[in-house]
């Protein structure tokens, strides 16, 4: 799985795009009462694939508000998080895209959990292709690791991380099963 999410911008809040009205965000585990049925919602990945059994899924929701923006599965490793996938729900990506700051608060989902265990903000992950780690890296400082089996396999480091970290000011529980 490579990570295929473009990063809007980077919000400490997700940001409605028809006002710019501000709202705050939580995130939580995703149960599987909430991945249940989502691809019939436009979803382009299968959340209840088997293979994402092995792995943590949080949802991204707008605080009161039981919809969820965006989700993200990642495994603890080593020294570092690994996110293997995530996803902006479809209602916002273009072009009809209602809320900015969905990506971004989904890999600071990641760098918390990194925190959490001690990782101190560390995460990896791959990117899909050339133009989205050109990205990462502009926006995160993401630095690609090049490897035979990863082309696109890329790190953000404890100083990029703490800077994410202290950008986003989402709630969530960073319960580990």
């Amino acid at each position: 799985m490579k990570i295929d999410v473009l990063i809007d911008k980077l919000t400490p809040c997700l940001v409605e795009i028809a006002t710019g009205k501000v709202l705050q965000t939580t995130f939580s585990l995703a149960t599987e009462e909430d991945i249940a049925g989502i691809a019939d919602k436009g979803w382009l990945f299968d959340w209840t694939a088997p293979a994402l059994d092995k792995y943590i899924i949080y949802k991204l929701q707008i605080k009161d508000d039981s919809i969820i923006q965006g989700l993200v599965a990642v495994e603890p490793m080593r020294g570092a998080v690994y996110i293997h996938l995530m996803e902006s729900a479809p209602h916002n990506l273009k072009p009809n895209k209602k809320y900015d700051g969905v990506g971004g608060h989904l890999f600071a989902i990641g760098i918390k959990l990194s925190y959490h265990l001690t990782f101190d903000g560390y995460v990896c992950f791959e990117a899909k292709n050339q133009e989205l780690a050109d990205h990462y890296t502009d926006t995160f400082g993401a630095r690609l690791l090049r490897t035979r089996l990863h082309e696109y396999r890329m790190e953000i480091d404890e100083i990029d991380a703490h800077k994410i970290y202290e950008t986003y000011t989402l709630e969530g529980d960073l319960d580990v099963r």
